[in-house]
């Protein structure tokens, strides 16, 4: 690899390019701008630092004067992360590289050493595991992250908490050992067995099926399946088992061939998680817009030897770019292990991957793929692998994984930035043009909000014209956001996402008041099929199916169905106040006043129709021949 620089005092091999910190923002940008349109159009690694000369951020160019001079121009283009960091640039260094791949390779080993603010960084909290053996009169074992017993046999370490947790749960599965939480011999014979031993998973000390001895030689297999591994201990039992079989101790031996059908069942199944799998890294990042400082999750699926071996979550800052962020993400990672398969597996594209598997290929040796399966099992790995991410994140925020699964997929789907945490939608109701009105619902992390449920009554014209019904509705609500848009509540949030009752059209008309407003809404139709069920997402031209795509279709059906039933609800209502007025201004002397003070009065049409005349002259407003004539409509008269 060759480099090439301008060495200066303190940083060997960097040329400064700083500007006088008394200088105002803008006319520091200029000067960085100024000193960047004078590097070299060739490949290299640059190096931003603040007032402190600390490095703040390392990021690596094809061409150092095009891509160091962006930083320094509109920051209108640029990420909030980015601009912040540009906030803080007083200076920046850097280092020329023979290639684009030179220049990657620099980058992850300055940004390994250096850990820089601003760069994407996976913290390593791994450590070991252990296999905690306690030596009480019964023993039992145990998945542990440290030792914490002086008393306790330690079997390990080991790297993979997740491979030495299935392994523990596994051979206590085979072996018919308790998984619960009892204490022997306290426990022993005390109570009654579990669904475990009825199921054949347990052996059940608890009450009293099996003695101390048999326990502790039951452990003791267990141990050696998970050190050995289960080929030695099925040879092992197998010997035995004959050997009880020729003694005749047949009661022995069909013990024994259980534990070895047990021990086949688990490591099959085990296989049959990954059969056909190719020795890879799956990777998914899903995100939550939640709260001022938004979370992601990046999760990582193992494969090796035709199973999953391990599995690893990290929670991070949500990124803004997640194509630039995968690259940052896989270089962080493979920056601290040490293994790298020969495909990883990825939920989108990646910047640079072509240099990115190259990279890869150099440290493993051999040749290294990066894919983006859009079908076949490769993609379930994937989707699997999302729905891991979703889980942990939804832990961490605190939310239902259900919930958080089913948003980071319909964001996946729609093509959003992020999941949409904030949705609001709307639908149009009325009789032949009758009773105009509008509903709209909103929910929040998948959930109804119904607090900020409302209700519109169509007022810009009458008649039927369901795509002016929802341009009004929606201009109106954005009326509102303005007037309320400091008070962060209610009108003055705005929705991640807009879905409309309908297709195309219903969307083509709503494009323009967004536009109007200046507002960039993700806008989308909820088009239903023939049986008034969800069917697809319209956009202004074209429709995204959402049948294969489990958790967002369940979503989309639950808003679309609840919008329909308030808007709806909301119809019959106002329809049924503008029958019942209806029948009381069609007697004579009754008008739209003397209408609402009757039904203010006595509540009900049939408590007015039992009223006496004179009961009638009680209300407001109200004469005696107006009263003469509501009794004689309701009495035949």
């Amino acid at each position: 690899m060759r480099h090439y620089a301008v060495k200066k005092p303190g940083f060997p091999g960097l040329r400064n390019t700083g500007c006088e910190r008394g200088d105002t923002v803008n006319e520091k940008l200029k000067q960085l701008r100024k000193k960047a349109m004078s590097l070299p159009l060739t490949p290299g690694v640059y190096i931003m630092k603040n007032q402190k000369k600390e490095i703040i951020y390392i990021g690596k160019a094809k061409a150092l004067k095009n891509r160091v001079s962006q930083y320094f121009g509109s920051q209108n283009t640029h990420t909030k992360k980015v601009r912040k960091m540009v906030e803080n640039v007083d200076d920046f260094d850097y280092i020329l590289c023979g290639s684009e791949f030179e220049a990657l390779v620099l980058e992850c080993s300055l940004i390994k050493q250096h850990t820089p603010k601003y760069n994407i960084l996976l913290k390593d909290d791994k450590g070991y595991s252990y296999i905690k053996v306690t030596n009480g009169e019964w023993k039992n074992f145990t998945a542990v992250k440290q030792k914490d017993d002086e008393n306790a046999q330690y079997i390990g370490p080991y790297m993979s908490s997740f491979g030495i947790t299935n392994a523990v749960d596994s051979a206590k599965k085979a072996f018919k050992l308790p998984q619960c939480s009892k204490k022997f011999p306290r426990d022993y014979g005390k109570s009654r067995p579990c669904l475990n031993y009825s199921i054949g998973q347990c052996s059940a000390p608890c009450a009293g099926k099996i003695s101390k001895q048999a326990h502790n030689e039951a452990v003791d297999r267990a141990l050696d399946f998970i050190v050995n591994g289960s080929g030695k201990v099925i040879d092992d039992l197998t010997e035995k088992m004959n050997a009880y079989s020729e003694n005749l101790e047949f009661e022995k031996a069909a013990k024994l061939r259980d534990t070895i059908n047990s021990i086949r069942k688990i490591t099959d199944k085990q296989n049959v998680v990954a059969n056909g799998i190719e020795e890879q890294d799956v990777f998914a990042v899903v995100g939550g817009a939640d709260g001022v400082n938004p979370k992601a999750c990046l999760a990582v699926l193992r494969f090796k030897d035709r199973r999953l071996y391990d599995s690893e979550d990290f929670i991070i800052d949500l990124p803004e770019d997640l194509i630039s962020a995968r690259k940052e993400l896989i270089e962080s990672y493979y920056s601290m292990r040490d293994y790298v398969p020969r495909k990883v597996t990825l939920d989108g594209e990646a910047a640079d991957s072509d240099l990115l598997a190259q990279w890869l290929t150099s440290i493993r040796g051999t040749k290294v793929t990066i894919t983006v399966p859009q079908r076949g099992e490769a993609h379930t790995l994937v989707e699997m692998c999302r729905k891991n991410a979703a889980q942990k994140l939804a832990i961490y925020m605190g939310k239902t994984g259900k919930g958080t699964a089913a948003l980071d997929e319909l964001g996946h789907v729609l093509g959003l930035k992020s999941p949409p945490q904030f949705i609001e939608s709307y639908d149009i109701s009325h009789t032949a043009g009758a009773d105009n009105v509008a509903g709209m619902v909103v929910f929040k992390d998948g959930l109804p909000l119904k607090k900020s449920y409302r209700r519109f009554s169509i007022k810009g014209f009458s008649g039927q014209d369901d795509y002016a019904s929802m341009a009004e509705v929606i201009d109106r609500r954005l009326n509102e956001y303005e007037k309320n848009k400091d008070s962060g509540e209610g009108f003055g949030i705005l929705p991640d996402l807009i879905l409309l009752d309908g297709g195309k059209g219903q969307v083509n008309a709503v494009m323009p008041v967004l536009a109007k407003h200046g507002l960039d809404i993700p806008l989308f139709g909820m088009v239903k099929d023939s049986h008034h069920r969800t069917r697809a997402i319209a956009t202004g031209g074209e429709e995204i199916a959402l049948t294969s795509k489990r958790a967002a279709f369940t979503l989309v059906s639950t808003i679309q169905e609840e919008v329909h039933r308030y808007s709806v609800e909301y119809h019959h209502k106002k329809h049924g106040k503008a029958s019942v007025s209806t029948s009381l201004t069609n007697i004579e002397g009754i008008g739209e006043g003397r209408a609402k003070a009757l039904l203010r009065h006595f509540k009900t049409i049939k408590a007015i129709s039992q009223a006496g005349v004179d009961e009638i002259l009680e209300v407001k407003g109200m004469t005696k021949s107006a009263a003469e004539n509501v009794y004689a409509a309701f009495h035949g008269e």
